[in-house]
């Protein structure tokens, strides 16, 4: 699921998450980087690591 901010950023959440308040993160993708927030609180603080460190975190959950 994707949802547009006011910056015209495009963040998506899990598939797995669900629509009853539950503990998500949302990412999205911006140049080199890799954007994560609460789904709870769209306005506030982003965390933002490079994509490499994204990947490799994403091949250690696998």
């Amino acid at each position: 699921m994707t949802s547009p901010d006011r910056l015209g950023l495009k963040w998506r959440k899990s598939s797995r998450s669900d629509n009853n308040g539950g503990a998500c993160v949302e990412v999205a993708a911006v140049s080199e980087n890799i954007l994560i927030r609460d789904s709870k609180d769209a306005a506030g603080p982003v965390l933002r690591i490079g994509r490499p460190a994204w990947k490799a975190f994403l091949r250690t959950l696998r």
